[in-house]
């Protein structure tokens, strides 16, 4: 993985100092909180509901155990015990004071992490495959690109002050786990029929109010104009975002109303332009990047897995996932226990997965986009010994991909901006169906819960999506069928009025039940969602 050079630590070292001072000042009441306010997004502080929240950049969800211990530190000593990781691959504590948020920042700089840039109208933190560096699938690791842009994306002093937030995503393989055409751009490493490498370039995607999918803007860019060619996909939006309307500042606005061909047009154009004047591939620091995530030193060993044990099988069948060397696995760690809160990690849990990851994945962990955690290179013949220590910690939910392994907002127990809960709901429909034994019966079934229309719960993309609305003053729930995040990507449709916190679990498994009476061999909720259509769902939602 990637180690911090000079320049980065010294970066993030300043900007602890300047912070400090900064919230010093409010704290004396020097700066009004409207004066404050820009001031802490910077640095990845919100003011929610109850407390401060602060959210930590995990850039493309890839951490080491030293990393996970002060997060697992930093939620014993300033929060309550325990952070909650986001679809984004970040973390949030929720229970920050602010004499404190300097202390942790500083903390967080002994370890090569920071909060900078997970706020504000500027270029979030870079996501991408969960299963990076591991997958059997991928073209290349993405993870050196992403890196890249990372460095090419912090401070940068053109983009600090964008129209609206902006996310990115880079993948290099052809199925999707980044919901990579649901961010501002996405970015997808390929190779072309000479065995070149480059990058596709997908722009104007995203949910919220005004849920978008990105078209392809250019099929291939060489991979060493690559940034060139994503400053110019910024500068168009920079210069033409609406500013002065915050519902129509995104650049999947601009890209909609532009059109593709037209918004295509122009970042072409800007692109050819900055090439002239002589703006050069950073390639020497790609190649310096490359060297830090140089495959691991895997050893060759047992490639089959000992399924005596069901409960045990059960969790390597639905856990793991192929690893491009035979006697290894990628082990999924489900933060999804029924009744649990998705995404959220205690102290100790955290401190668990560490130690794991050290002893068994080569010190390294990823936070998925799922909102669970993952041991990307864990030897076959250790997965016994890994899967009985998740389980001894309440860790070892064989649910990933199942309607219990539920994406939901931190919603209206937290967030400021929330209209309903999705938290209690999602831990209502996880139990239920752990109750019930049916979430084998279902299979792979994607349920998505946001609080509000801002769909950080990514409901839009849900199998079955829930959207929580205020209706008069009272929690209300839209439930939508049929969206995507992956490489078929498609936004869910909403099956008609909504229902109270009862109903629409009830609503859910009247969903489910049509879905088990229809389907035919072989087919997951969503292949049979696109065969029969809507209305089968809604005769049984509203007869």
């Amino acid at each position: 993985m990637y180690r911090y050079d000079s320049y980065d630590q010294a970066m993030v070292e300043a900007r602890v100092a300047e912070f400090r001072d900064q919230a010093r000042r409010r704290l004396e009441g020097k700066l009004t909180e409207d004066q404050f306010k820009p001031l802490r997004l910077m640095n990845g502080l919100y003011l929610q509901l109850h407390a401060y929240m602060l959210r930590v950049a995990i850039p493309y969800g890839t951490l080491s155990s030293r990393q996970m211990e002060m997060l697992a530190d930093i939620a014993e000593k300033y929060d309550r015990g325990y952070g909650h990781f986001t679809t984004r691959q970040n973390i949030q504590f929720n229970w920050i004071r602010l004499e404190d948020a300097a202390d942790i920042l500083a903390d967080l700089a002994t370890v090569e992490m920071h909060a900078i840039q997970t706020s504000g109208n500027c270029i979030r933190n870079i996501s991408s495959d969960h299963f990076a560096g591991a997958a059997a699938d991928e073209v290349v690791d993405p993870r050196p690109y992403a890196e890249l842009m990372r460095q090419w994306s912090s401070f940068h002093p053109e983009f600090s002050y964008l129209p609206r937030k902006f996310k990115i995503a880079v993948i290099a393989s052809a199925k999707d786990r980044a919901a990579m055409r649901l961010h501002d751009i996405g970015v997808r490493i390929v190779k072309n029929d000479a065995g070149e490498v480059g990058a596709q370039f997908y722009v104007g995607g995203g949910m919220g109010r005004t849920p978008m999918i990105a078209p392809l803007i250019r099929d291939f860019v060489p991979i060493d104009q690559f940034i060139t060619y994503a400053e110019a996909a910024l500068r168009v939006y920079n210069r033409y975002g609406r500013r002065d309307n915050k519902y129509k500042a995104r650049i999947k606005i601009l890209v909609h109303e532009l059109g593709a061909a037209e918004y295509s047009r122009q970042v072409e154009e800007e692109f050819a332009h900055l090439l002239r004047v002589g703006v050069e591939p950073p390639l020497a620091e790609l190649e310096r990047i490359k060297a830090h995530f140089a495959p691991p030193a895997f050893v060759d060993g047992p490639k089959t897995i000992d399924r005596s044990d069901p409960d045990f099988a059960l969790w390597v069948d639905r856990n793991t996932h192929r690893h491009k060397h035979d006697a290894y696995v990628s082990a999924v760690i489900s933060l999804k226990p029924p009744g649990g809160i998705p995404g959220d990690a205690s102290a100790a849990q955290m401190r668990l997965v560490a130690r794991l990851a050290r002893e068994y994945s080569f010190d390294e962990l990823r936070v998925m986009h799922t909102q669970n955690l993952l041991l990307p290179h864990v030897r076959i013949a250790d997965l016994p010994a890994v899967w009985q220590a998740l389980e001894a910690a309440g860790l070892g939910a064989a649910n990933m991909d199942t309607i219990e392994d539920i994406i939901a907002c931190p919603g209206l127990d937290y967030c400021s901006l929330a209209n309903a809960r999705s938290i209690p709901l999602a831990q209502r429909i996880s139990e239920r169906f752990a109750q019930t034994g049916r979430t084998e019966q279902v299979g792979e079934l994607k349920l998505k819960i946001s609080g509000c229309i801002n769909a950080c719960g990514h409901h839009h993309a849900g199998h079955i999506g829930i959207l929580g609305v205020d209706k008069k003053g009272v929690e209300n729930y839209q439930l939508s069928l049929g969206g995507s995040e992956g490489e078929d990507v498609s936004l869910a449709k909403i099956t008609g009025p909504g229902f109270d916190e009862d109903g629409v679990i009830a609503a859910v498994e009247k969903v489910t039940e049509v879905y088990l009476a229809q389907r035919a061999q072989g087919e997951r909720f969503l292949d049979t969602y696109r065969r029969i259509g809507m209305e089968p769902f809604k005769e049984a939602l509203y007869g």
